[in-house]
């Protein structure tokens, strides 16, 4: 189904916040399913490209998905330095482990997404975003639970992604946002290794879903970095958290970082350099202060909830 002279066949509206919304305008709905776990569209926007939706929530796009997936896996590679084996948990688009295979150093990676009908329909319909990253030999693609997958494991990893959708209780990923769920990335995590997290919108009025995943994720993890990036799609500055046992340098020397990209990765970078990296990871005041007041840990009996109107999550 597409549009004709130009004009487009609907409009995806989004509730930004409980009384904001962005809307998209779409020429053609490219896929249409109902999965086991979510409903899923596949579109073709005016602006953006290539987009794809779940459960009503913009995941990301072919004109700008690069400021959010290079964003969440690079300074984690770069922190490491040297990283050889990444558990990506999530990412059906296929576009995050497109970033980690840049990595020269890496030798294997595990994806694990629970939603089987979402990747095959990705791998299908925005090969712009995985760019053939599933045929990598390298990689392992598990089709299920990420916490049965957690409970079984008894391989190390250098780095662990978490690029699941959002938090919400009817959704298939609330309990991947609790103290419980992150001691056992931790179980799981190289002494020396980093876990990173998409971790909400940065918007005023809904920093209260960051905060309080940045206070979780340091109830497990000695040291946490929060930074962000601005992803027009979603209409908001988008969250991430770093954690480690090591210490993460919160202003990092963009000439170091420049010279590992160039000796480690395959290049292609688009918006990701040392001086991104540094200017990123330099949270506003206001950021800041609500992580540093904020007291709230989530856990399983207390995850969070889609009713405090202060997701705005992916």
């Amino acid at each position: 189904m597409a549009s004709s002279e130009n004009e487009p066949i609907m409009w995806f509206k989004e509730k930004v916040t409980p009384w904001d919304i962005y809307a998209h305008a779409i020429d053609c709905v490219l896929a249409q399913q109902k999965t086991a776990y979510q409903e899923m569209y596949i579109v073709e926007s005016g602006s953006y490209g290539k987009g794809l939706i779940l459960d009503g929530r913009w995941q990301s796009s072919t004109a700008d998905e690069f400021l959010y997936h290079e964003a969440l896996v690079h300074p984690a590679a770069i922190c490491h330095g040297e990283p050889r084996k990444v558990l990506v948990l999530g990412g059906g688009e296929g576009a995050t482990i497109r970033e980690v295979l840049r990595w020269k150093t890496v030798e294997k990676i595990v994806m694990v997404d629970i939603d089987g009908e979402v990747v095959t329909a990705c791998r299908q319909y925005l090969p712009e975003m995985h760019q053939n990253a599933f045929d990598d030999p390298r990689l392992e693609l598990i089709i299920g639970d990420a916490l049965k997958f957690l409970d079984s494991a008894s391989q190390e990893w250098d780095i662990i992604i978490s690029d699941l959708s959002e938090p919400v209780e009817s959704g298939p990923s609330f309990q991947l946002f609790t103290k419980e769920f992150f001691a056992k990335i931790q179980r799981v995590l190289m002494p020396n290794g980093f876990f990173v997290l998409q971790a909400g919108a940065l918007l005023p009025i809904q920093l209260t879903l960051h905060a309080r995943l940045a206070r979780t994720l340091n109830s497990v993890f000695d040291n946490v970095q929060s930074y962000h990036s601005y992803i027009p799609t979603f209409g908001t500055p988008w969250g991430f958290l770093l954690g480690s046992a090591l210490s993460i340098d919160p202003r990092p020397d963009p000439e170091v970082t420049d010279k590992l990209l160039a000796e480690k990765t395959s290049g292609g970078l688009r918006m990701f350099d040392g001086t991104t990296m540094l200017g990123i990871f330099q949270q506003a005041a206001h950021i800041r202060k609500a992580i540093e007041e904020e007291t709230e840990v989530y856990t399983i009996s207390k995850p969070p909830q889609l009713s405090q109107g202060l997701l705005g999550g992916r």
